[in-house]
């Protein structure tokens, strides 16, 4: 997709504003019936369609919450996985029956808890380790997420690879009484996961608008600039790791939710580098790049499952295939198969510089 004059990009930013709402909402009707439609060389046959649009929405969820720390405010975050994992790690302890506190909520009472209690740990995270920049924040990071896989796996009230079994689905009943979140059927997790993506979309939307959006920019782009003229770079940061961190956490909430049993194997360090690739290589800084690079990092391991190259089996070198997907969008696609304008023309103004130098 181009982003100069002509881009569809463009585009779209010409077109009136009803005609983008029209187009808004068909673009959402049409994904609320992708469960129901079989799209010809995408729908995976060795596992069901639903349960991996499931696996997308959550996906997307997260790169959406690492695009505000890493794609916005420029912060390096390399252990994402920790606030998912406390997000579900919260569900569980509060709603599974084998847990040490007895308390049996539902699995909806859980979510503003969870959502308040991994933005605290954001908080308290980002407030002695954000003054740090770089590789320096990065490690950081890092060991919260190592942290957290230790704890899971060390600490008897989270019960290691015994993990919490009968975590409650969602509320709803079908016509008849029947419950709505089953075990069989995931299209109604996948209606609820698109659900919070269109509100957190909208939301974190509104805020790249607002003063924080523009704050953020400013640290992201120089923060010894934007500290001269006066912004709260601190206070911004900090704001930036405690929404990601929310959002990360809605994301662990509905995976618990879905699956009925967590255990610490589900929360490794991989799963934080796989959803900073996707966030890169979708577009960082960018809403439209990161649910793209979300769903692709998603989608392309399962899309693989049952694909056999030389009488073998595909899926075994899924990762070899992603791999090699990342190198060569970063080849062709330096910014991005979907970039922000504003990264497009870093890298572009970069070149420049660069041909005038030689």
């Amino acid at each position: 997709m181009r982003t100069g004059t002509g881009s569809v990009v463009d585009r779209w930013h010409t077109l009136p504003r009803p005609a983008r709402w029209v187009a808004l909402v068909l673009i959402a009707v049409f994904f609320y019936a992708l469960p129901d439609i079989a799209i010809p060389f995408i729908v995976t046959t060795e596992t069901d369609w639903a349960t991996t649009l499931f696996t997308v929405s959550y996906y997307v969820l997260l790169a959406l919450g690492l695009n505000v720390v890493v794609g916005k405010a420029g912060l390096l975050d390399l252990g994402y996985v920790g606030f998912f994992a406390l997000g579900a790690y919260t569900t569980a302890l509060l709603a599974s029956p084998d847990s040490d506190l007895g308390t049996n909520w539902s699995w909806l009472a859980t979510v503003p808890i969870a959502v308040v209690v991994v933005m605290i740990s954001g908080v308290l995270l980002g407030w002695p380790t954000l003054r740090l920049r770089g590789d320096y924040l990065a490690i950081v990071t890092l060991g919260f997420a190592e942290i957290i896989r230790v704890a899971a796996t060390a600490w008897p009230t989270l019960r290691g690879q015994r993990g919490f079994g009968s975590i409650p689905h969602p509320p709803g009943e079908k016509a008849g009484g029947l419950p709505l979140f089953g075990v069989i059927d995931a299209r109604p997790y996948y209606w609820l996961g698109l659900t919070v993506i269109i509100v957190v979309i909208f939301g974190v939307r509104n805020l790249d608008r607002s003063r924080v959006g523009r704050a953020w920019v400013a640290v992201r782009e120089d923060e010894e600039a934007a500290e001269a003229m006066g912004v709260p770079t601190f206070r911004f940061k900090l704001w930036a790791f405690a929404i990601g961190a929310a959002i990360g956490s809605l994301s662990g909430v509905m995976f618990a939710g879905q699956q009925g049993f967590i255990n610490s194997r589900n929360f490794d360090l991989f799963f934080s580098i796989l959803v900073l690739a996707g966030v890169v290589m979708g577009g960082s800084g960018n809403i439209a790049g990161a649910i793209l690079g979300g769903a692709l990092i998603a989608y392309l391991p399962e899309r693989l499952r049952g694909l056999t190259i030389a009488g073998q089996d595909a899926f075994e070198y899924r990762f070899l295939f992603f791999g090699l997907i990342l190198v060569l969008v970063m080849i062709f696609r330096p910014q991005g198969l979907i970039p922000s304008r504003r990264r497009a023309q870093e890298l572009k103004d970069r070149e420049k510089e660069v041909v005038v130098g030689e």
